[in-house]
């Protein structure tokens, strides 16, 4: 039979907290591992990482992941409507833990940001949408600091020491799976972006070889003059390409037909 608690004793800590949070963060870990950065789009993966931080972080309700590059806009995503808002909160004022913690590549943590003196303007107004506690983790590699992962919760105090240590384990595997991904996303986009200009250069080629057989110019002259057409058109260079390659093809479908 259970006793009651004796007045004014400190009740003992479940001694099964620390092992669910440890098998938890193995989960976590487990299934960070598996992530698979050929068949998910860099959000999709993002996503999953913020929801795997979820699982892995005691007293979290939603997390956040910021990818920072600098040839492009940041990448945000959120596992939960509510992380969304929050995150959109402190980038559109500059302020906020997740700011903090990339700036500074250390742990930021509070348990009450209505009363935040590190972030006066952002703590309120997640305060005021019912978000009161944070964890954010700079996502750290050798070549530096290129995102950060905010975990929050609804109520006060919901992070010890603990929590954002486990925080911390989670953020190491965390960054190289979103480094990977980074890797990833960037050696597509310029494959893509070299297609395109071996695709466009294909399509000139046609279009010089069209000006040529109409009026017998050499490669030089029907280039130039592509390229005048380009300038008086206010049009990329492969646009007014194709533009003649397609007419030239109707034209040559129209004599088929008229035969």
């Amino acid at each position: 039979m259970t006793q009651p608690p004796v007045p004014g004793q400190v009740p003992a800590e479940d001694p099964t907290a620390g092992v669910d949070a440890a098998i938890d963060l193995q989960a976590s870990l487990s299934a960070l591992s598996r992530l698979s950065t050929g068949r998910l789009n860099l959000e999709d993966l993002l996503v999953q990482v913020a929801t795997f931080a979820v699982q892995a972080i005691p007293g979290a309700d939603g997390a956040g992941l910021t990818m920072m590059e600098r040839d492009r806009a940041d990448t945000i995503v959120a596992s939960a409507p509510f992380v969304r808002e929050i995150d959109a909160i402190q980038y559109g004022i500059g302020e906020g833990p997740c700011i903090s913690a990339a700036l500074e590549r250390t742990t930021m943590r509070s348990g009450s940001l209505g009363v935040e003196p590190r972030w006066p303007r952002f703590g309120p107004q997640a305060s005021q949408l019912g978000v009161h506690s944070v964890v954010s983790l700079p996502l750290l590699t050798p070549d530096g600091v290129f995102g950060a992962m905010n975990v929050y919760a609804h109520g006060t105090d919901a992070f010890d020491e603990h929590a954002a240590h486990i925080g911390e384990l989670f953020a190491v595997p965390a960054a190289i799976a979103v480094q990977n991904a980074q890797v990833l996303a960037q050696t597509k986009r310029l494959a893509a972006s070299l297609q395109a200009a071996l695709n466009a250069q294909a399509i000139i080629d046609q279009a010089v070889g069209i000006l040529m057989s109409r009026s017998g110019c050499t490669p030089d002259e029907a280039f130039d003059r592509l390229r005048r057409l380009s300038q008086k058109q206010s049009s990329k260079l492969a646009v007014v390409a194709g533009r003649i390659v397609d007419e030239a093809v109707q034209r040559a479908r129209s004599r088929h037909l008229d035969e």
